[in-house]
């Protein structure tokens, strides 16, 4: 149950339609800011900033005090788990994360069973202090990465186009695989629970890879661990706010609201807005949709974009959001006349 006290990000995930949309923005805290590329030069790399929890806590206050978003994400990384469960982690500038690839039972046998939460602590010690920082009616959302976009990272040691690498694991070895998947969907629920407990208003589950997988593999690697974690962070934490993200996937969510229980869902930004509206939203509130290059581009198209968005999604719960990270190169400027037109 909500109360008009509770932060308007809050009521809509509860189910409320509210005239102004509450708004984030995936990846707020991150290049586009001056402000973060200072303290990421200071910094000197991705992993020393993630793990150091005044300068994390200061990320994830940035905009905030410079935009008045209605919520904060902790700055942290999904790989943070992997990383925790023993398997090396480092990155390469201007390429991204780079993994000790895990494609056998050799390499699944150095891996940990148990994540170690010493490795996480300075997560959620980042967490306590941006709680005790936020200004008042702004909600804090804490993340994981989802069970099949982690192990994607970790089968293959980095991104990749197809996630093939991952692919043909679970094809040639599913019962590997599923080991695998068992102890990220483990060490997840234990990091959300940390996060929740140490102050976080609500958690995202973020499958960045889900539209890779046919209907049969979506739900076997997608749906059925993310309803795992769902339940498990319940289990221990009842009242726990849960958005789920399958990027990608398309037709397939209402099937994924009604296996894994989410209570909110982001869109991409090219789904189809009317069976978003009908199909989804009818569901579960949504967050989202507009497309992180229409705000960099900025200009009239930007309003009525805005305008379209909030005509899709205003008549039910709903989160005004990107259908993905903002662009490293988008202007302060877009971002402000974001802000007043979704605001006005």
């Amino acid at each position: 149950m909500t109360t008009l006290a509770e932060p308007a990000f809050l009521r809509a995930l509860s189910g409320e339609t509210l005239p102004t949309p509450p708004i984030w923005m995936m990846r707020q805290a991150g290049r586009y800011l001056p402000e973060y590329r200072e303290l990421r030069a200071k910094a000197g790399s991705f992993l020393s900033l993630c793990y150091n929890p005044e300068w994390a806590a200061e990320v994830t206050l940035q905009p905030i005090r410079r935009f008045g978003f209605d919520a904060a994400i902790l700055f942290s990384d999904i790989l943070v788990v992997p990383q925790a469960l023993g398997q090396k982690l480092w990155f390469v500038e201007g390429e991204g994360p780079r993994l000790e690839p895990v494609a056998d039972l050799t390499r699944l046998a150095e891996i940990d069973a148990v994540a170690d939460a010493a490795v996480l602590s300075p997560v959620i010690e980042t967490v306590q202090r941006v709680r005790a920082a936020l200004p008042k009616g702004t909600a804090f959302i804490g993340f994981c990465g989802a069970p099949w976009t982690v192990a994607t990272y970790m089968v293959a040691g980095r991104g990749t186009p197809d996630q093939g690498p991952a692919k043909a694991l679970f094809t040639r070895d599913p019962a590997l695989f599923q080991h695998m998947i068992d102890r990220i969907v483990a060490a997840s629920i234990d990091y959300l629970c940390a996060q929740i407990e140490a102050g976080v208003d609500a958690v995202q589950i973020f499958d960045s890879w889900a539209g890779s997988l046919g209907s049969d593999d979506f739900e076997r690697w997608c749906i059925a661990p993310t309803k795992r974690i769902v339940e498990g962070v319940r289990l221990r934490r009842p009242d726990a706010r849960i958005i789920g993200f399958p990027r990608g996937a398309g037709r397939l969510i209402p099937s994924y609201i009604v296996g894994t229980g989410v209570d909110a869902v982001g869109l991409e930004s090219d789904i189809d807005r009317d069976f978003a509206r009908d199909e989804i939203q009818s569901l579960v509130p949504v967050q989202g949709n507009l497309d992180p290059l229409v705000l960099r581009a900025g200009g009239p198209e930007l309003e009525r974009e805005v305008a379209a968005v909030r005509a899709a999604f205003g008549g039910g719960p709903f989160v005004f959001n990107l259908g993905h990270g903002i662009l490293p190169d988008t202007p302060i400027a877009h971002v402000e006349r974001l802000l007043a037109a979704v605001r006005s």
